[in-house]
């Protein structure tokens, strides 16, 4: 057998050769408790977490940014170029085979050659099959492999981790305007309460009963309500906008009708801090990240060592058409090719030095993923305990104050204080309900949050 027939599979048995650091996640524990609770749930968030408030329009709304918001369409696209990279470094792997083929005529000049026994003419007729491999002995190519696979990976958390940011936005927004919807209930309400006392104050003066000061007062605290109401339209108009924007839409194209919903809170509880980090999508990016930038190390190491390849060519080559396919216009060439770098003036070092570091700083930010994950939930925990105080202390609040006005109205119709303690009181009214109704909203946002910071149901995606 001739010995140079063994080099190919010599080479490809030297190919198991892989260079630099195998992977192994960091050692990152996110502890066994929370410190804002002790209420942990031990089932996992549904995908679908929005549908636990048990609002239609809510979930409508959600479903249609995921559909059509043109930042996850531009997420997705990049998901299916991670993807296709994968694919070319994947294909170094193996043998690359192409046909070749030529045809041509070549006329010389007969005032240059002047030997009538040399043809002017000549034709020529080429086709081959051109094999080409590289063994990759250090494994080069499986280390950039391993690196777009991970980036690929990468990109897919990084598109769930957008989606459930959206998902989050819109229900944040909704919200939002929910809570702006309950406002401007409030100083509707408020609005006929005075125009009512403003139309008795007017009568009372019209009569000669009082000085008028009464009344320009219920005016003045009229046209105060209407400013209340022109302000909360317009931050209704600006998180109407923001959410045609997050489904895809002209804000001119989309509207979301006026409610006032009292649908109760749903139970959202944290999971394990352990169970949180091994879903959230972030992290899980964070981890590919770190994975690619280790797969760089051994391309970086791989450079240092001798590279090979192999080379083959079979077809026919004839100088006439008529005997091109003839056994005698076979050809056949086989090669090998070996390159071995001597001086790079400490490029390959320089790059080796850069890909370790680059590998530190995947791993610092890594890590730095992980406590802001866990931050993120103390936040939203810590969150939810103070707005449930609040939203208790605002009850009782809105309970006294009432009552206050009530009295206050008593004593000035018995001429016992003046109108502006009516006035106070009424307007303390006024001010507890809106800062209810935005309590309401922002219990609402933070669960939704939560939501977020737990991972939102998006791990296997």
């Amino acid at each position: 057998m001739n010995p140079r027939l063994l080099v190919f599979p010599a080479a490809c048995l030297l190919g198991s050769c892989l260079l630099g650091p195998d992977f192994k996640v960091p050692g990152a524990s996110g502890g066994t408790r929370w410190k804002e609770t002790r209420d942990v749930s031990a089932s996992r968030l549904p995908d679908a977490w929005w549908r636990l408030f048990g609002d239609a329009q809510l979930t409508r709304l959600v479903e249609r940014a995921l559909a059509a918001n043109h930042n996850l369409a531009a997420a997705k696209a990049r998901v299916e170029t991670a993807r296709a990279l994968v694919g070319l470094d994947r294909a170094r792997l193996f043998p690359s085979l192409g046909l070749a083929g030529s045809a041509g005529i070549l006329r010389s000049s007969g005032n240059v050659i002047t030997n009538p026994a040399v043809d002017l003419e000549n034709q020529n007729y080429r086709s081959s099959f051109n094999l080409a491999y590289d063994p990759d002995l250090w494994g080069r190519n499986q280390r950039l492999l391993e690196g777009s696979a991970a980036q690929a990976a990468a990109s897919q958390a990084l598109f769930d981790s957008q989606r459930l940011g959206v998902a989050t936005e819109v229900a944040r927004q909704y919200f939002v305007l929910r809570g702006l919807d309950a406002q401007e209930a409030v100083v509707q309400d408020t609005l006929v309460s005075r125009k009512e006392a403003l139309d008795l104050q007017q009568t009372k003066t019209d009569a000669g009963l009082t000085d008028g000061l009464a009344t320009s007062r219920a005016r003045t605290e009229l046209e105060l309500a209407n400013n209340d109401l022109a302000l909360v339209q317009r931050q209704r108009g600006s998180a109407e906008h923001a959410l045609a924007v997050l489904c895809g839409t002209r804000p001119a194209d989309f509207g979301v009708p006026a409610k006032v919903t009292e649908l109760a809170l749903p139970n959202i509880r944290a999971e394990l801090p352990a169970a949180v980090l091994l879903r959230r999508p972030d992290v899980r990016a964070a981890e590919q990240q770190l994975r690619a930038a280790n797969a760089q190390i051994g391309v970086a190491e791989a450079a240092f060592y001798p590279n090979f390849s192999l080379s083959a060519a079979a077809g026919l080559d004839s100088l006439k058409a008529s005997n091109f396919l003839e056994w005698e216009s076979r050809i056949l060439s086989l090669g090998a090719n070996a390159a071995m770098p001597i001086f790079t003036a400490g490029a390959n070092q320089a790059n080796l030095a850069a890909t370790r570091s680059l590998y530190d700083e995947a791993l610092a930010g890594y890590r730095q993923t992980l406590l802001v994950a866990l931050r993120e939930v103390e936040d939203a925990l810590v969150d939810l305990k103070g707005l449930a105080r609040s939203r208790t202390a605002l009850e009782a609040a809105l309970a006294s104050a009432r009552d206050t006005r009530q009295l206050s109205q008593e004593r000035y119709n018995e001429g016992l204080t003046s109108y502006l303690e009516v006035v106070d009181a009424d307007r303390t009214v006024l001010q507890t309900r809106l800062a209810l109704s935005m309590v309401d909203a922002l219990q609402r946002i933070t669960l939704a949050a939560l939501a977020k910071a737990l991972g939102g149901g998006w791990s296997g995606k």
